[in-house]
């Protein structure tokens, strides 16, 4: 049986997800809607199949049909629908299969006969009512492959989960491996709405580029522990990814490439000095600096934007009496005839004035997660350590209860986190002999544009080193607010179409004798 799959199905998942609207070529009257799901079994050599048929109707006559095969991880296949007198004709042309069948009278059942090359079978389906589907968030599948896949890292037998899509077409496809930043994250490197490697991989797969995204140790469905992860364990992990992408047939092995965000960038450059190198590299916002550093400026800004920080808090309140008073202050001037320039002038002094007070506040969260960072530095016995560091932020935070405090703290003393404050991410900068993409947002509180320049010096031998500054562009690789879709009245952050074109181009330069189509 096992043979017979290899030899009728293997086409079907090498051609999954290229969609297409389908026009009956008569409407059918509404009595003969095909709306719902339609299951049976196809009959094999020693067993069957479930196959699922989804129908559904759309204006004009129009249908959109989908193929379920699970055994064999079909998932959403597009089917034409065409009908001929009181014949009905599903046709997967992409992946070369076609039923052709009549409707039962009484309506609950689909009669007829399976044909793809070399194979024909009788074969009937039964109706069910589709599952309830919320118009709004109802979606075409898109136009190219996707796999669920399992990539096992030798070095500690630890299983990591994710997601490979492929470009529709024959291939083979250049292909890259997606590395998430500091912390336990998804395979979409999902931050509340926002998909960032989602968006980045449906993006590039629609762009002619297979993507590979993969579930963080101990997140998601992958195996292991994150904690207990540090930066150098994370580069086994890529030369794993790496290693099973050069398996895939579709997959070019020799213009294969790392993508990777914030500390992702520096396990892509540190993968990159290693044997058996990745043929490209991509840094969104990678760290130049030494990670005790890195971490402050991380949690420095955590600590001033997190909307549930106590001092943040207060902070916040204080600022919006400043602003209120300044602009009673200004309205007395006006009524007493002050002009527009003298009131212009004394807003103006107002806002640095504001400016300074927060720049002053800023340096003083710096300052004590400086010495929170080297309590842990010096302290190595972690017990004692995260009840200094807990009282710590006690002392910092007012309100914060002791229970938050200790696991902060807890989180502050891992394997990863006391490996990450040594890190030097100018370490072997100069091995790395594959062209470079360094990117990094003008509006990045975390990893500023100074990075760029120490990230070049490291890689100076590299002639093959591209910089990109992305005005507006934050850490999380999102446009300026003022470009994001209105979603349900709200602003929907996206991922920078500057930065996608940036990495589809450079991803393209690699290619030889490419077509340099522009794609959009």
């Amino acid at each position: 049986m096992n043979n017979f799959l290899a030899g009728c199905f293997g086409a079907w998942l090498l051609l999954l997800g290229l969609p297409l609207l389908v026009v009956a070529q008569t409407q059918l009257p509404a009595k003969t809607s095909l709306q719902g799901q339609w299951k049976g079994a196809l009959t094999v050599p020693g067993g069957s199949l479930p196959i699922v048929i989804s129908v559904t109707e759309l204006a004009g006559g129009n249908r959109f049909a989908t193929l379920d095969v699970p055994m064999q991880r079909i998932v959403r296949s597009p089917m034409e629908v065409q009908q001929r007198g009181d014949t009905l004709i599903f046709d997967a042309k992409e992946v070369g299969c076609q039923l052709v069948c009549q409707r039962s009278t009484n309506g609950q059942q689909l009669q007829g006969t399976w044909q793809q090359p070399g194979y024909t079978t009788p074969v009937t389906l039964t109706f069910f009512v589709a599952p309830a589907v919320d118009p709004k968030n109802f979606k075409f599948p898109p136009p190219y492959r996707i796999e669920e896949v399992t990539v096992s890292n030798p070095v500690d037998n630890t299983l990591l989960m994710g997601t490979l899509t492929i470009p529709a077409g024959a291939g083979p496809f250049p292909a890259v491996l997606l590395l998430t930043d500091i912390g336990s994250q998804d395979r979409d490197a999902t931050l509340g709405s926002y998909r960032m490697f989602g968006e980045l991989a449906d993006y590039l797969t629609r762009q002619g580029t297979a993507v590979l995204r993969l579930d963080d140790r101990g997140t998601g469905q992958s195996g292991g522990d994150n904690a207990s992860t540090t930066t150098a364990s994370l580069v086994k992990d890529a030369q794993a990814g790496l290693n099973f992408l050069r398996t895939r047939p579709l997959v070019d092995f020799n213009h294969l490439g790392l993508i990777g965000h914030g500390e992702g960038g520096n396990v892509a450059l540190l993968t990159a000095a290693q044997p058996l190198p990745p043929a490209f590299v991509v840094t969104l916002a990678a760290s130049g600096v030494i990670g005790s550093e890195q971490l402050m400026l991380r949690q420095t800004e955590m600590r001033r934007s997190s909307a549930s920080d106590t001092t943040r808090g207060s902070i916040s309140v204080a600022q919006q009496q400043f602003q209120a008073d300044v602009r009673r202050q200004a309205d007395k001037m006006r009524a007493e005839g002050a002009n527009s320039a003298q009131v212009e002038t004394f807003l103006d002094q107002q806002r640095m004035r504001q400016r300074s007070e927060e720049k002053k506040q800023l340096e003083v969260i710096m300052k004590q997660q400086r010495a929170m960072l080297e309590i842990i530095r010096q302290t190595t016995n972690d017990g004692q350590a995260q009840a200094i560091v807990a009282n710590m932020q006690q002392q910092f935070t007012p309100g914060l209860d002791k229970t938050a405090a200790l696991a902060s703290a807890a989180q502050m003393t891992t394997p990863w986190y006391r490996y990450f404050l040594e890190f030097n991410p100018q370490t072997d900068l100069l091995k790395v002999q594959c062209p470079v993409l360094l990117l990094n947002g003008t509006a990045d509180p975390e990893v500023g544009l100074n990075n760029l320049t120490l990230l070049e010096k490291g890689l100076r031998v590299n002639k093959r080193v591209t910089t990109r500054k992305l005005v507006g562009v934050n850490h999380q690789f999102q446009a300026p607010e003022s470009e994001w879709p209105l979603v349900a009245g709200q602003p929907k952050p996206v991922f920078s179409p500057a930065a996608q074109e940036a990495i589809r181009d450079f991803v393209r330069q690699q290619l030889p004798n490419q077509v340099q189509a522009s794609g959009k």
